[in-house]
């Protein structure tokens, strides 16, 4: 990171049909909707509730949203306080 630049807090959009609206499993892994990669939060919520809001008839398909920053420097977001519901 370039000194005076924030860190970027990429999150990763994608979802899926899953076997049972009881579980985590994803009915088929080759079908998963990979909505995108975005820049903050915000952008990404705003892609899920699309991609949410437009499957809705089908209770199966659930829209998720991955804290990719977590996931590449997890010493750095180890303490965000709240962060954990998002």
């Amino acid at each position: 990171m370039t000194t005076g630049q924030s860190p970027q807090l990429l999150h990763l959009v994608f979802g899926g049909e899953l076997e049972s609206t009881e579980g985590l499993r994803f009915a088929d892994l080759d079908g998963l909707d990979i909505v995108g990669i975005y820049p903050n939060y915000r952008a990404a919520y705003d892609a899920w509730k699309a991609k949410a809001q437009a499957t809705v008839d089908n209770a199966r398909m659930r829209y998720f949203i991955v804290h990719l920053h977590r996931l590449l420097d997890p010493e750095a977001t180890a303490g965000e306080k709240g962060a954990a519901g998002r």
